[in-house]
């Protein structure tokens, strides 16, 4: 039985995938029209290119001046492994886990770079006892859970005179959180998420502390070329200044100006806000039901773009990805299954590229696909 009354309304953009995520409103293929395509990224236009993608993203998003910011292979994923595999190992590390990528970074320390490390994991829905956390040790975490739908409610527990380094993977928050630059020493993302970029290019931001770091130690392993930040024991200032360590695409980089010019004409309060307001469209909906709810268990952790849902009653195998199945099959929500990783449920983008409309049209058309399932 699935002729339940359907909404009346529908998304006009019925994606919302957390990752590569949907493009800004009013995106078009003519906005890529001025890329420097069949260029050498090292010739001068595409050196002006990069180098005002690095400067816009520092600006837009407030980071300190003598912070440095690059463009580096391999989305959040090498930004965030680049910075592992250069600069742990000088001291002891503490790695916080509460969902599948703080998971990958935990195997990265512990089997492959083999460090003796205090490893500190939450279930699904949960944090670790931030406090608890011995800032003396160099600790690696990740800001926003993107499959757990949790994420850091600031960064009060970190010490301001710590003696470690804090390295913290943004992928989901930049652009939709306010991340405190004095208590971030590595913050990694890609341009693929909040702003809805073309995937496989990383940002790596360094503090004056991190750049030390790399200035100062030199890590027992191997490093592949992609890796490798300083020569003759200097930060290889290029990579901050446009000229990347292999080829970027252009393409891309003109896609990423484009995002960046609807975000500046925005504003970082108003890219917060939006994906706030689109979050809490969804936070009241679940309040108001007792057959879901979010998966994270502390409204202060919930996070305000990867909104994470859990179905409360005991359902069959499979319920919720027929669900997002019947979502996806009537073309108001693409992508919305959870993580395969994550308790079975719901994940619904709401990073700031997503209208907040969107987000309140689909809401009735999850009942609908819930009641649909439950009476099939």
């Amino acid at each position: 039985m699935t002729d339940l009354a359907q909404p009346a309304t529908r998304p006009e953009n019925p994606r919302f995938s957390s990752g590569p995520c949907a493009k800004h409103p009013g995106w078009t293929l003519t906005e890529l029209q001025d890329a420097p395509l069949g260029r050498s990224h090292r010739a001068a236009v595409g050196k002006a290119k990069l180098k005002a993608a690095i400067d816009r993203t520092k600006a837009l998003l407030g980071v300190p001046d003598d912070y440095r910011v690059g463009i580096v292979p391999a989305s959040d994923t090498g930004a965030y492994e680049m910075a592992m595999w250069t600069m742990l190992g000088a001291r002891p590390v503490t790695m916080l886990a509460w969902e599948s990528f703080g998971k990958g970074w935990v195997t990265d320390a512990v089997k492959q770079l083999n460090l003796d490390a205090t490893v500190v994991e939450a279930d699904y829905g949960d944090l670790p006892d931030l406090a608890a956390v011995d800032c003396d040790t160099d600790v690696c975490f990740t800001w926003n859970g993107t499959t757990s739908g949790v994420r850091v409610p600031n960064g009060d527990w970190i010490a301001d005179d710590r003696a470690g380094l804090t390295l913290c993977d943004a992928t989901s928050a930049a652009f939709a959180m306010a991340l405190p630059w004095d208590k971030l020493d590595v913050t990694t993302f890609s341009w693929q998420k909040v702003l809805g970029g073309e995937g496989a290019h990383g940002i790596l931001i360094l503090s004056p502390r991190a750049v030390e770091r790399l200035e100062t130690y030199t890590p027992p392993w191997p490093l592949p070329k992609i890796f490798r930040l300083t020569k003759g024991g200097k930060l290889i200032d290029g990579i901050f200044e446009g000229a990347t360590i292999n080829t970027p695409s252009m393409l891309c980089v003109e896609d990423y100006l484009a995002a960046l010019d609807w975000a500046e004409a925005s504003g970082l309060d108003q890219l917060i806000a939006r994906a706030t307001q689109s979050a809490a469209a969804i936070w009241e909906f679940c309040d108001a039901r007792d057959w879901i709810d979010n998966l994270a268990t502390d409204p202060a952790t919930r996070s305000t773009t990867s909104v994470c849902l859990k179905f409360t009653e005991d359902l069959p195998d499979g319920f919720a990805k027929r669900v997002a199945k019947r979502l996806e099959a009537e073309g108001v929500a693409l992508d919305v299954a959870s993580y395969r990783d994550a308790p079975a449920g719901l994940r619904i983008w709401c990073g700031s590229t997503v209208e907040p409309s969107d987000v309140e049209a689909l809401l009735p058309w999850i009942e609908w696909a819930y009641q649909a399932e439950r009476a099939a």
